[in-house]
């Protein structure tokens, strides 16, 4: 068996419009744009967008078959450090909300959102924050690996207690 080496390079989502799903990603979401080829738009965080119409011609199809279903069977994922902010912003620029911050059964707090095209983003607290407030709350290593889901090195090396 020959084996070939593959490596991921990034998500690709098609939008309708390239210039609104740009500044969506650069002014809300704080993503830097790595290469920009007018029709599709590489981000250093390891996604890109793509204009519809375009990705189609190259598809060789008239039409996109795409639904709203179909597209919520993925999401893109982003961490933050201040939800609320986040929060705030998304609010005062009208955006639709799958739901605002929650509380995840592994103790992580989220939200997610749709992106002008109606894809769901997800932006959630570090999974550092996540062990902090365990700590906070008088948790031990062993219950904040046992609610979060986290390994026991993983909350140690978080809390500063791994010996090197």
């Amino acid at each position: 068996m020959v084996i070939i080496k593959i490596k991921y390079v990034a998500s690709l989502i098609t939008v309708k419009d390239i210039d609104e799903s740009r500044k969506f990603y650069e002014e809300i979401m704080n993503q830097e744009v790595e290469l920009d080829h007018r029709a599709n738009v590489s981000f250093k965080a390891g996604f890109a967008i793509h204009d519809v119409q375009h990705y189609q011609e190259l598809l060789g199809e008239t039409s996109p078959i795409q639904t709203d279903f179909e597209k919520h069977f993925m999401e893109l994922y982003f961490e933050c450090e201040d939800l609320e902010e986040i929060e705030r912003t998304l609010e005062s620029l009208n955006c639709k909300f799958l739901h605002k911050i929650r509380e995840q059964p592994w103790g992580q707090r989220v939200m997610r959102f749709f992106d002008p095209d109606g894809y769901i983003v997800e932006v959630a607290e570090p999974l550092e924050f996540v062990v902090r407030r365990f700590a906070a709350q008088g948790l031990s290593v062993e219950e904040i690996s046992e609610s979060s889901s986290m390994p026991i090195e993983f909350v140690k090396m978080v809390l500063g207690q791994i010996q090197k």
